[in-house]
């Protein structure tokens, strides 16, 4: 059994658990677009990171690539990306967002948000005061995940 942590410890467990009820809750707050967790999890990546290769798409999404490919061929055709030639590789193509693409994203973020300022609206300004005391850390821990120290 692991040792119970002190007061100015971070458990771990504790942390999973409610990132996880968090995440859940989060993904499915918007009520605009309703698409497959994966498309818009290859939407919000192209707008927050820009042009991909597939080969990359399939790797973040956790896909194969036959997956992708098909999931970009239905974006593309429904004018949610675009394919252009890679400059550092004419082989390769990059799938960039399109502004029909980048406007969803902008949608399920603003619904996000409106439901997200009415939740804190809901909680004690002390509550409120621990998330904004812990938004740095977890930004750092996004950024560790993207970058790791070598």
């Amino acid at each position: 059994m692991p040792p119970t942590p002190q007061p100015d410890e971070l458990n771990v467990a504790d942390l999973t658990a409610v990132l996880e009820d968090f995440t859940r809750m989060f993904i499915r707050l918007p009520a605009v677009q309703r698409l497959s967790f994966t498309t818009l999890s290859v939407l919000h990546t192209l707008a927050g990171r820009g042009p991909k290769r597939l080969t990359e798409l399939a790797a973040g999404e956790q896909v194969t690539q036959p997956a992708i490919t098909q999931m970009v061929t239905k974006l593309e055709r429904d004018g949610l990306v675009e394919r252009l030639p890679d400059p550092s590789d004419r082989r390769a193509v990059l799938v960039r967002l399109t502004e029909a693409g980048a406007a969803i994203v902008h949608a399920r973020r603003a619904d996000r948000m409106a439901h997200l300022a009415d939740l804190t609206g809901a909680l004690t300004p002390a509550e409120r005061a621990a998330i904004a005391a812990a938004l740095p850390a977890l930004a750092r821990m996004s950024e560790l995940h993207e970058h790791p120290r070598r």
